[in-house]
């Protein structure tokens, strides 16, 4: 049931969306000259996939967890694009390729071992990850490893197609912070 809706979801807002997405690559290409940004994360089964966002951060930042980055790499257009959570729009072809979920557990990097480690043991894997799940409406992000695949592995236990539509209201409604960055030094 889940993956019909993720597939009528995703197919909607990628058509009723396009509009949005085009402006926001038309101004993404005049704030960074690369609009789009591909990474490299951690799906089901620990199979590695390509996540599409919008680039929020100048395209020379290291490509590292998020909380690891200094809060001077997001570009102007980038702050707002973080703040609206519109910078994950593009996932929504993800979801449609069935490598995620529109709720789960946030896919990881590759390089996030002890996250990795900490969630293969409670069998996080199992699932695909998602766009926004129970992590991001509790602001739990990838700087507290245990933490958050205790949250995940929570999350998978006790869900059902109502906390599907419960997380992404909340999500809409603006519950949850996004990733952290490291502040200026």
């Amino acid at each position: 049931m889940i993956r019909i809706l993720d597939i009528f979801f995703s197919a909607l807002g990628l058509l009723f969306g396009f509009p949005v997405l085009l402006l926001l690559c038309v101004l993404g290409y005049f704030d960074t000259r690369s609009p789009l940004f591909l990474q490299r994360r951690v799906g089901k089964n620990k199979k590695v996939f390509v996540l599409v966002k919008f680039r929020t951060m100048k395209p020379d930042t290291h490509s590292v967890a998020s909380h690891l980055v200094d809060s001077s790499s997001i570009t102007p257009l980038g702050g707002f694009l973080r703040k609206t959570k519109l910078d994950e729009l593009p996932q929504l072809w993800n979801v449609l390729k069935g490598e995620m979920s529109l709720v789960g557990p946030r896919p990881c990097l590759p390089t996030q071992e002890e996250l990795i480690g900490e969630r293969d043991r409670r069998g996080v894997f199992e699932v695909r990850p998602g766009i926004t799940g129970l992590a991001q409406v509790k602001e739990i992000d990838m700087s507290t490893p245990e933490l958050l695949a205790l949250t995940d592995a929570e999350m998978i236990k006790t869900f059902s197609v109502k906390h599907y539509f419960v997380y992404i209201f909340q999500t809409v409604a603006g519950k949850g912070s996004g990733d952290r960055v490291r502040p200026n030094e």
